[in-house]
């Protein structure tokens, strides 16, 4: 188990489970929890342990239920900037980041708590899961990539009607949506989100890492473009020693030992 004041994470089956644990202001960030959030993604970053990771919210009821508005009632011009540019930079890390983050979101993950699950590779909620963009309600507009993620991932016209009625959808409707891939009952979260990730990460490392890169290559390419650098990763990995040792399992009807080399 690893801790700092906000955040804390243990691994289990080179899975590492990162939770922020603010459970009084129901998981809000402010600089601190967001200063600690990127910590420990880098630390994660190069702990070749590490496989995969689940981001979750400590307490029943909130993932994260948004920045806190404590300090954003406090910003000027200059600092308004400041705050969105930090949290635009630690979620931009965790969406490169080289290997598979899932989201386990469960309760309210409203404003940057939203923002936080979009940057993730993969969403799964919990029945009772709460989403929204309410910051135009605040007389301001999501500042930790929202506006970008969420069209991508929902389309257009529901990233929009999202954002400009800042009104909360249910776990069901994300669902629908795409926002999420699955729902589970409360208390099969953990579960559940440790069964998903465990079925990812049994799957060759570098593969993985390279599968992500071509897919969010490909959101700011032409499909010509996207399609060479596919290309690329496809004919490099036939140089790795997983790429043998998975050929050879099929092959052997064995399950295959992956090293990430």
């Amino acid at each position: 188990m690893t801790d700092s004041s906000f955040i804390r994470w243990e691994v289990t089956d080179r899975v590492a489970t990162v939770t922020i644990d603010r459970q009084k202001k129901l998981n809000a960030l402010n600089p601190d929890v967001i200063q600690e959030l990127g910590a420990a993604f880098e630390s994660l970053r190069s702990d070749d342990e590490v496989l995969g990771v689940i981001l979750t919210g400590a307490g029943e009821k909130a993932f994260v239920a948004g920045a806190d508005i404590g300090v954003l009632a406090e910003m000027d011009p200059a600092t308004g900037v400041e705050v969105s540019r930090q949290g635009q930079s630690v979620f931009r890390a965790i969406e490169t980041f080289p290997k598979p983050v899932l989201a386990a979101v469960g309760g309210y993950a409203l404003g940057g708590g939203c923002e936080l699950a979009l940057a993730c590779h993969l969403r799964i909620a919990s029945e009772n899961a709460r989403f929204g963009l309410p910051e135009v309600g605040l007389g301001i507009i999501p500042g930790y990539g929202g506006t970008i993620r969420m069209a991508r991932l929902v389309g257009l016209g529901r990233a929009i009607e999202m954002t400009l009625t800042g009104e909360m959808i249910d776990a069901d409707r994300a669902r629908e949506f795409g926002l999420v891939n699955s729902v589970v009952p409360r208390d099969e979260l953990d579960e559940a989100a440790g069964k998903l990730m465990g079925t990812i990460v049994s799957n060759g490392p570098v593969a993985l890492k390279w599968a992500l890169e071509s897919v969010y290559n490909a959101l700011d390419s032409t499909t010509e473009e996207a399609q060479r650098f596919e290309s690329s990763l496809f004919g490099l990995l036939a140089a790795t020693d997983d790429m043998r040792e998975g050929m050879h399992a099929f092959m052997e009807k064995r399950k295959a030992q992956f090293k990430g080399e």
